[in-house]
């Protein structure tokens, strides 16, 4: 038996199946973005508040007090605030490489599982189109086994196949709009992040305009 005659007897499964498999991706989709959503909605400090009241407790040259401050504060930037300030006292250099540590561990948790909602969000479409492909097969090799049916014999199969392209879209569209907002937040509490981690900075070596102008 040919390849062909191999992959033609292998496409009599039609392309239902395909479609089980990216209701399967979906469902896999859907759990990890409403994880995400939940974990993201509790990441939110007010880093400009934050930000100020920390410099003014290190311009204060009270850095137990902004130790204190964060202790029990949840988010990103309070995370790494935390193993920063632990720092404070082995000079600026020990500062930065500590909270660059940090938001290492801290990104790799945010990113948790979104490489799922990328690769299902690129590979749906490709999958749903197998499946199309794998029907039109089954569609036009019935029709050469009941040439005299005519049109009806493949309208089903190809009916089949084209709904296996559209789940296939239903599946990533979805995937990809989550991908997208998940990481522009990301993008944002990384930000926050690197300026609270420059404020505090500021704050040990007292540079700051009141400062100055002393």
């Amino acid at each position: 038996m040919s390849i062909t005659e191999y992959f033609k007897g292998f496409s009599h499964l039609g392309a239902e199946w395909v479609m089980w498999v990216l209701v399967v991706l979906s469902l896999v989709s859907i759990s990890i973005m409403i994880e995400r959503a939940i974990y993201f909605f509790g990441l939110r400090p007010n880093v400009a508040a934050l930000i100020d009241d920390l410099r003014k407790l290190l311009l204060n040259g009270d850095i137990e007090g902004a130790r204190k401050h964060v202790e029990t504060m949840k988010g990103v930037a309070p995370a790494v605030a935390r193993i920063a300030l632990v720092n404070a006292e082995r000079g600026p250099i020990s500062v930065e490489e500590a909270a660059a540590s940090a938001m290492i561990r801290e990104k790799l948790r945010l990113e948790k599982n979104l490489a799922y909602l990328g690769t299902v969000g690129n590979n749906a479409p490709f999958v749903g189109l197998f499946g199309t492909v794998i029907g039109i097969i089954n569609a036009f090799n019935d029709l050469s086994l009941n040439a005299t049916g005519g049109a009806s014999t493949v309208m089903a199969g190809i009916s089949e196949a084209l709904v296996a392209t559209a789940v296939g879209l239903l599946v990533a569209i979805p995937a990809v709009a989550a991908f997208n907002i998940f990481q522009r937040r990301i993008k944002a509490l990384l930000g926050d992040t690197q300026a609270l981690i420059h404020a505090i900075l500021s704050g040990l070596h007292g540079n700051s305009p009141q400062k100055t102008e002393e």
